[in-house]
């Protein structure tokens, strides 16, 4: 469903967005939030013993469509990173580590030759707009704490706001910043029972900023991570990286909340939440992985590649390479 209401930050901070929500459950219960479009939790609410949910399969429905004038991000946008809390924790999760899981994956899943996946938002390209498949890790900040560790929605935008106007990261109308939580931070309308991230869009110093959150999944592997045992032994962050696949898949094909979407409201990654395919191998550890990128093994949720010939069919990139879209 459809929802529109305004939000009053500072006067630096102005965000207005349409949002689309599965459920009245999932909407942000801060007064003023920005309108979001969320990640819901596992719906397993468990570890499925190592072996990842081979989901739905076939067509999905209902049918995802643009709606006229929507935007979408053309050219390779840039990905920018807020790492926001305590990531200098020695605690296996909030580390020099898991960072690295994080910036190899968005280092080269927009990249020849591991953007096989990425490659499925080129199925949303529309007439004068055409989405390119790549996606370009530009720069990374560092906030250890400016809003404390419970957050609100629009804090979130506060976050973003500040490491642009520091000059900690550029203003860019082409990007996606995601602020990335520590596990010792909570994201208060609802991380780890109504979502694991969400993205949305606001006015940001006089230019329309795409941005999204994601919390380290460690705080609550039942509801934000698939494996208790992971391929990079790193749950928590491992959790985080499909997630933030969702949320950047979601804002190149429906930056503004107005293009992408079905009838019920769901975006592309919206429909293949929490599946993973059956091209899945398993590593040393016990855990499953069903894709290499850059240095790493990661278990992504696929995508919804559009038209597939059999209509709207969720799919991984070995999928998209064999042409084979049954899980």
């Amino acid at each position: 469903m459809k929802h529109n209401h305004s939000l009053s930050l500072a006067a630096a901070l102005t965000m207005a967005a349409t949002c689309a929500l599965r459920s009245q459950a999932d909407q942000p219960v801060d007064v003023g939030a920005p309108e979001i479009i969320s990640h819901r939790t596992n719906p397993h609410g468990k570890d499925d013993g190592g072996t990842a949910p081979v989901g739905s399969t076939g067509t999905i429905t209902p049918t995802i469509t643009y709606h006229s004038n929507g935007q979408i991000l053309t050219g390779i946008p840039n990905v920018y990173v807020i790492w926001y809390g305590d990531w200098a924790q020695n605690n296996g999760t909030d580390d020099a580590t898991g960072q690295d899981i994080v910036r190899n994956f968005l280092t080269y899943v927009g990249a020849s030759p591991y953007n096989s996946y990425f490659n499925i938002n080129t199925t949303y390209s529309v007439p004068g707009l055409t989405i390119s498949g790549q996606v370009q890790f530009a720069k990374e900040a560092t906030d250890t704490g400016s809003q404390g560790t419970k957050l609100t929605d629009s804090k979130i935008g506060s976050i973003v706001q500040l490491a642009i106007s520091s000059g900690k990261l550029p203003k860019d109308p082409n990007g996606v910043y995601f602020v990335l939580t520590s596990s010792n931070v909570n994201e208060s309308s609802g991380f780890c029972n109504r979502y694991c991230g969400w993205h949305t869009r606001g006015t940001i110093l006089g230019t329309d900023i795409k941005y999204s959150f994601v919390g380290n999944a460690a705080r609550c592997l039942r509801s934000c991570a698939i494996q208790s045992v992971s391929p990079n032994n790193n749950p928590g962050v491992d959790g985080m990286v499909s997630v933030i696949a969702h949320e950047l898949e979601e804002t190149v094909t429906d930056p503004d909340l107005n293009a992408w979407y079905d009838s019920q409201g769901a975006e592309n990654a919206d429909k293949c939440a929490w599946t993973f395919g059956t091209a899945q191998h398993q590593l040393s550890n016990g855990s499953w992985a069903n894709m290499q990128i850059g240095s790493r093994n990661y278990l992504i949720q696929r995508n919804l590649l559009r038209g597939a010939g059999q209509g709207d069919v969720c799919a991984t990139a070995v999928d998209l390479i064999n042409h084979t879209y049954t899980p």
